[in-house]
């Protein structure tokens, strides 16, 4: 972070800076970076997990009580101020702040961290942070070599995750941290990040003025992500910078339209990360719209993800579950279709794949729906875990075997194919279930009206019902 004389720096080489590499012999960071909070006052958003007394506000306060400080697990979208939060707590109470990335580091470097903060206690009594951005890139053993650390508090642990922790994280790690879950910033808050930016001396020091137009732009396509916010308004002051004529007095500021933004950031950015939890987000979206037998829906969600970069197969996938799931025999040829489009997609690939799955999408989205295989599988393992369910009947037991026979195991046995009809009246289920237990219900959509008729005549021929 910079402070003191480096604001000068920063208010004095603004233009320079942004007019090119030539220009100026300063390389500043970028605009996101000098622009990141120092304290807890420039935090902006996240009021509920930082309100008074809030545990997070309490690690970042250097309150940590007497058995020190607990470690905490950030899950948030990308530019919620995860890196941000991890950096105000090694700035508490003289602590020592060590910076890791998930992507790059290994076991190795774990162990070199957590032997470096045991001599940091003994030798000068002096807490080590250890901060690991992108944590669920960790694999299993990776995470495992951080518990000695975390449960020993030898450091506190601050991991920064945009992907679900319930998924990403192992549970002994969870159980020994704190999970703080960050959220997207308002328009209000992007707003107030982009006054801040414009006007202060390490931002852009009072040299443009971003119009009202161009500045809802810009809240708009960052989609509540202020580091995408910082970055389109630096880009755009570049273009900015660039079309500025020629002995304009230096003390004017320079205006930033909606059209030099819309120039800078050539596309709106998909509001989409497939590293995050819109990964879960949007998936279901697709999976409900398409339950919804809404086409145009569907396809919206299908093309958000693939344009995302999202991995092709892992739609496929969700798209045969939900064939089975909200289909099922109202038209089992959904599923056929389903299943044919994943192994198609493997072999193909991108970008061809994207008509394959469309192609999918559609057939289920317009397929009649019935979820009845779906709840009938539910009931009948509600029924088990509740203890339902005695021993199978002695003439459905295996007979195959030496001294079945003498068990009485298989004994009035009817072989259905001995009769005429291929069904014949004989006790299936338990003798604890009743003749009346129903767990497939089939609906009268599609061509699972046909089954709803032929279930009912078996299960009179059957049960006698």
């Amino acid at each position: 972070m910079t402070t003191g004389a480096d604001d000068d720096l920063f208010a004095s080489s603004s233009r320079d800076a942004l007019a090119g590499p030539d220009a100026s012999a300063v390389s500043m960071p970028p605009l996101a970076v000098r622009m990141r909070p120092r304290s807890l006052d420039e935090v902006r958003g996240q009021s509920d997990v930082l309100r008074p007394g809030s545990p997070l506000r309490r690690l970042i306060e250097g309150h940590a009580g007497a058995a020190g400080a607990l470690s905490a697990i950030i899950w948030g979208p990308p530019g919620t101020g995860k890196t941000t939060l991890a950096h105000l707590v090694a700035n508490t109470a003289g602590r020592r702040f060590v910076e890791l990335s998930a992507v790059t580091a290994g076991v190795k470097d774990v162990r070199v961290v957590m032997e470096a903060a045991a001599r940091e206690r003994d030798m000068y009594d002096r807490q080590t942070v250890l901060f690991l951005d992108e944590i669920h890139r960790f694999t299993k053993a990776q995470q495992d070599a951080l518990l000695p650390g975390v449960e020993n508090r030898l450091v506190v642990l601050v991991a920064a995750t945009t992907e679900n922790p319930s998924f990403s994280v192992i549970a002994p790690l969870l159980s020994r941290s704190m999970l703080i879950t960050l959220g997207l910033l308002s328009d209000d808050e992007l707003g107030a990040v982009l006054t801040s930016a414009l006007t202060e001396e390490r931002g852009l020091a009072g040299v443009f003025n971003l119009e009202p137009d161009a500045s809802q732009h810009v809240i708009r396509m960052a989609g509540g992500d202020a580091r995408r916010a910082l970055t389109s308004l630096e880009a755009a002051a570049g273009v900015a910078l660039d079309g500025e004529p020629a002995g304009r007095a230096n003390e004017q500021k320079i205006p930033i339209t909606l059209a030099q933004v819309e120039q800078a950031v050539a596309h709106a950015a998909v509001r989409y990360d497939r590293a995050g939890d819109q990964h879960y987000d949007v998936a279901s979206a697709l999976i409900k719209s398409m339950r919804g037998s809404d086409v145009d829906a569907s396809l919206h969600y299908l093309a958000r993800m693939l344009e995302a970069g999202e991995d092709p197969r892992f739609i496929a996938r969700r798209i045969v579950i939900a064939a089975s799931e909200d289909i099922g025999m109202a038209d089992p040829s959904a599923l056929q279709t389903a299943v044919a489009a994943m192994h198609a997609v493997a072999q193909i690939g991108m970008p061809e794949a994207r008509i394959i799955l469309a192609q999918a999408v559609v057939h289920n989205a317009m397929a009649p729906k019935s979820n009845a295989s779906y709840l009938g599988i539910n009931e009948a393992i509600s029924d088990i875990r509740a203890g339902r369910g005695g021993p199978v009947p002695a003439h459905l037991r295996g007979s195959g075997y030496a001294g079945a026979t003498r068990l009485g195991h298989g004994q009035g046995y009817a072989y259905p194919h001995d009769d005429p009809a291929g069904v014949v009246a004989q006790q299936y289920l338990p003798d604890d279930l009743s003749a009346d237990t129903d767990y497939y219900r089939p609906t009268d959509r599609g061509f699972e009206q046909t089954m709803s008729l032929r279930w009912a005549r078996l299960k009179e021929r059957i049960r006698g019902t």
